[in-house]
């Protein structure tokens, strides 16, 4: 079976003809030449409004780069024809395997972007003997596509958060949706303010907004007054991971500074290799660290009183009325005013400030919850994890969407992977 034969089959392209396969000598590992034509009588498209057009004369003859066979480099060449066309002016023509002055084919871009989600991109590019650049390039090109094709009908519920991609104070802000059935992302942004969330509404609020029924966020107060005012309509809750895990740091904070009184004063050091004791659920803890904890507990410490009414709090999401988890709350919060634990205090002051938007938790039954957007966060950490870091927004930006944003794909003939 020649080469024409398979690349009609899996390749195949109306108007034009794979006329000739032969060997380049011009290059120094082996490449395929794959010469292709017009049919007689077939007519040129122009590029830019897409209408077919007279020709107007021929260029230079040009190579893509097509997907490699066994190791070995095929090359498309085709010498392509400009169009005087009436609304554009004389344009060169549309070819369906090429788009602008990209050197790869259409089809080898689909193909290293379907690679760039298993492997690093330089890993990718190191295969099949290409360069970082061609592959983030085909990547970004794929989001695009996907981007601008993407659903985004019966959206109910998002989850706002937000994670560091960069030493320093720089953050993403990201958006997912958490339908049950459909998690994925729909936005990233640079930064954790006002605007950047700011503009995920201006773009996509008309599509989301109206069927949207719920929104999942932390406690930062850019997200509250955005999600505030731009989807008033909507249950926002606050999740239980992002209270707990303040909670757990105030603890922490309480344990470190006790720690250091001890030692300063001369007493025993008895919270040595005792964080985690305190912060695990007792369900998760080792024999090691349960014993631990048990000795712990007979002392009369601020670390143990604060474990104690952390874990006291957890009653909390045990309610099934508003009006009994409201009373519950306001019990608790004034028995952690009394005690003294400053870090814990601020947790309290917290809780009341957001008190109405605790309560949306049980309006939503439980149902919503930022774990799945912890979840999903750990994917788009590995993400960044995996090419040790992106120096750049735009690679950023294309890498989570590629991974996370589930964006669909054009039909092709054949399918390389």
């Amino acid at each position: 079976m020649q080469l024409q034969t398979i690349l009609n089959r899996v390749e195949h392209y109306k108007s034009f003809v794979y006329q000739r396969v032969s060997w380049d000598q011009q290059t120094v590992h082996p490449t395929l030449r794959v010469e292709i034509e017009h049919r007689k009588n077939s007519r040129p498209i122009c590029s830019r409004c897409d209408q077919v057009c007279p020709g107007y004369d021929r260029l230079a003859e040009r190579t893509w780069e097509f997907v490699p066979l066994w190791q070995i480099t095929v090359l498309f060449a085709y010498a392509l024809r400009r169009v005087d066309c009436p609304t554009c002016g004389v344009v060169v023509e549309s070819v369906p395997w090429g788009q602008g002055k990209c050197q790869q084919t259409r089809t080898y871009r689909w193909f290293l972007s379907s690679w760039a989600k298993r492997l690093s991109w330089q890993e990718v590019a190191e295969v099949f003997g290409t360069s970082w650049n061609t592959v983030f390039r085909a990547v970004r090109d794929t989001v695009l596509w996907g981007r601008m094709h993407q659903d985004l009908s019966g959206v109910t519920a998002i989850g706002v958060d937000e994670i560091q991609w960069k030493r320093g104070h720089h953050y993403l802000t990201l958006v997912y949706q958490i339908d049950e059935g459909t998690r994925r992302l729909l936005w990233v942004a640079t930064e954790r303010t006002e605007e950047s969330l700011g503009k995920f509404f201006d773009i996509f609020g008309n599509a989301i907004v109206p069927t949207l029924k719920y929104v999942c966020s932390d406690m930062w107060r850019p997200y509250l007054k955005v999600i505030r005012k731009r989807a008033g309509d909507a249950v926002h809750v606050l999740d239980r991971y992002h209270v707990m895990a303040r909670m757990n740091k105030a603890i922490d904070e309480i344990r470190a500074g006790e720690a250091r009184r001890l030692k300063a004063d001369g007493y025993e050091p008895v919270l040595k290799h005792s964080r985690w004791c305190l912060l695990k659920r007792p369900t998760n803890l080792t024999n090691k660290q349960t014993v631990k904890l048990r000795e712990l507990l007979t002392y009369n410490l601020q670390a143990i009183r604060g474990y104690l009414l952390r874990e006291d709090f957890q009653r909390f999401w045990t309610y099934h009325r508003v009006a009994w988890a409201r009373r519950f709350l306001r019990e608790w919060c004034t028995r952690t005013m009394r005690s003294q634990l400053e870090p814990l205090k601020k947790v309290d002051r917290s809780l009341r400030e957001h008190e109405e938007l605790l309560m949306n938790w049980f309006v939503a039954k439980g149902e919503i919850s930022a774990g799945m957007v912890e979840g999903l966060n750990n994917k788009a950490k590995l993400t960044m994890r995996k090419a040790y870091g992106f120096r750049t927004e735009d690679a950023i930006k294309a890498a989570l969407y590629h991974q996370l944003g589930k964006l669909p794909e054009p039909e092709f003939t054949h399918r390389f992977w």
